[in-house]
């Protein structure tokens, strides 16, 4: 198949939706598949785009979902897409987070192809469907499949457009965090090490382990927590921690992709303190595929890839005084480490990108079937079968 994959953000801020299309892109160029990536880009080329690409529109920032999206606008992003589905001719166009401006709406205007649209969000609230509901009910009539990363993305979405979705998760690269790293040589000194990965966003709770934290040295001073990640508020934790005399703490900033591996299999623990608002918990597999125990938060999109005391501990979210406990309780008991870590990697294993990316395939064969059956019943002759075909093909195919 010739595919396209659309995304609404910029390319060179690699953050989830990125990723997720960069691997599928790479799977179906494994695969045999011809695939294109459609996103707006602020540099030149990506450098490791592993599909032809093309850059669409000018990225400006918008506030999103507690963070910041650089999504395009363009005066001729219209011409420009119909130019490119014209020529190329594709068989699926794939859109991510299909109801974004602008990128994806042109798209969706323009495509003659099947479109398949995959929903990555879940916030607290959905004001812009709301508000936006009249004029994205055509846009969201013109996908003829649609795929939620999991279901609370699902049920975000369906609030306002209620429909048939097909929920496929994230993958990971499982194979790179399953290999042995070797550990970070500075934190290679026998204490327990506690990992935090992520943006430095209100959303991903550190405040909450910071303040747990002072408890869980007080009782381990041996243990020490590591944070990994960048963001405007890294100045604002540092001082954070600085003003409660906090011992035990190394902020790295951001650290490279090729090193990431390492930190996971230098932790002795994973923490993910998240208050809310993430459809999914990539980290969490990360974590896991590297075979560290868990301890996160009981927000939805975390509880649909992790169970309390099978992969991880779950505590709820906000409850400094709950992830002082887990902690705690893991630092002392290194079999309990152990048994979580193992089963960790074995459920890991299910989100492997290829995988993924062969339920994706099969998912677009089922629509593009799905497709030409309701086609048909919309002939003339068929009219007066057409109610029963059309419940037909879709109890078959949903």
């Amino acid at each position: 198949m010739k595919i396209a994959l659309v995304s609404p953000y910029d390319f060179a801020s690699f953050g989830g939706v990125t990723r997720h299309i960069t691997h599928l892109a790479r799977e179906f160029q494994r695969q045999g598949h011809d695939a294109h990536i459609m996103a707006p880009y602020t540099g030149g080329l990506p450098l490791e785009s592993p599909a032809p690409f093309h850059r669409l529109g000018t990225p400006v920032s918008i506030p999103a979902n507690g963070s910041v999206a650089r999504i395009s606008l363009g005066p001729r992003l219209g011409s420009e897409v119909k130019q490119i589905l014209a020529s190329g001719a594709f068989d699926i166009v794939h859109l991510h987070e299909p109801l974004l401006p602008a990128l994806p709406l042109a798209v969706l205007r323009a495509s003659r192809a099947t479109n398949v649209g995959t929903f990555h969000a879940y916030r607290r609230s959905n004001v812009a469907y709301f508000y936006g509901k009249p004029i994205l009910r055509y846009f969201f009539s013109k996908l003829h499949g649609r795929i939620a990363v999991s279901g609370c993305a699902r049920d975000f979405v369906a609030e306002h457009f209620p429909g048939s979705y097909r929920i496929i998760p994230n993958g990971i690269d499982y194979e790179r965090f399953t290999r042995p790293s070797p550990p970070i040589s500075e934190f290679n000194d026998g204490r327990v090490n506690i990992l935090f990965v992520g943006r430095l966003e209100k959303r991903k709770g550190l405040s909450y382990l910071l303040r747990a934290w002072g408890h869980v040295h007080q009782e381990f001073p041996n243990a020490r927590l590591v944070v990994v990640g960048g963001g405007g508020a890294l100045k604002h934790y540092r001082n954070f921690v600085k003003d409660r005399q906090s011992d035990g703490i190394i902020f790295t900033g951001e650290v490279s992709d090729e090193d990431l591996p390492r930190y996971y299999h230098t932790a002795d623990i994973f923490c993910a303190p998240s208050t809310g608002q993430e459809s999914f918990g990539i980290v969490l597999l990360e974590a896991m595929a590297a075979g560290r125990a868990i301890v996160s938060t009981t927000i939805p999109g975390y509880r649909e890839v992790i169970s309390h005391d099978k992969e991880g501990l779950l505590v709820e979210p906000k409850d400094a005084a709950g992830l002082t406990a887990a902690l705690i309780h893991l630092i002392a008991d290194a079999n309990l480490r152990r048994r979580l870590g193992e089963e960790g990697r074995k459920t890991a294993a299910a989100y492997a990108w290829n995988r993924v990316a062969e339920r994706v395939v099969e998912y677009y064969g089922e629509t593009i079937h799905r497709r030409r059956l309701l086609a048909a019943v919309r002939r003339p002759r068929f009219r007066r079968v057409r109610r029963v075909a059309r419940g037909v093909a879709h109890l078959l195919l949903r």
